[in-house]
């Protein structure tokens, strides 16, 4: 690319836990991305519109509520609205397996991690699958 990759790191719903959406805000960070941190407790229709307004590549969503099968794919739908079918999404947080897959195979959700993911894995998917976007 020739900027930076532009990530949107965001809180959706009423989870207030945000060390891991900070840690991997801080490693794209030090990959050389530019993060946009939105905080805790955004509504869809905020993260959608601070990616918008932010001209972000990427959404990488933090949830430990539970609400992921609710609060995700309304992300996917209001980003379809928006016409933002370039954004890649991806997710972190308390997923089930199931779940993770339906994620990715039925809402749009270029992958989703767990607990323990290595930073260094999602930071070179971002950088990988926002090469081949260009």
């Amino acid at each position: 690319m020739d900027r930076p990759i532009r990530v949107l790191i965001a809180k959706p719903g009423l989870d207030g836990h945000d060390r891991g959406a900070k840690v991997i805000a801080r490693a794209l960070r030090d990959a050389g991305m530019e993060v946009i941190y939105t905080g805790i407790q955004q509504t869809p229709q905020m993260i959608v519109e601070a990616a918008l307004q932010e001209d972000v590549d990427v959404i990488g969503l933090s949830i430990l509520s539970g609400a992921h099968m609710t609060l995700l794919p309304r992300v996917m739908e209001l980003l379809r609205d928006h016409g933002m079918h370039d954004v890649l999404v991806v997710a972190g947080g308390i997923i089930s397996d199931d779940d993770a897959r339906i994620l990715k195979e039925q809402h749009g959700i270029a992958e989703v991690y767990g607990p323990g993911a290595s930073t260094h894995e999602i930071v070179r998917f971002i950088q990988e699958r926002c090469e081949t976007r260009t």
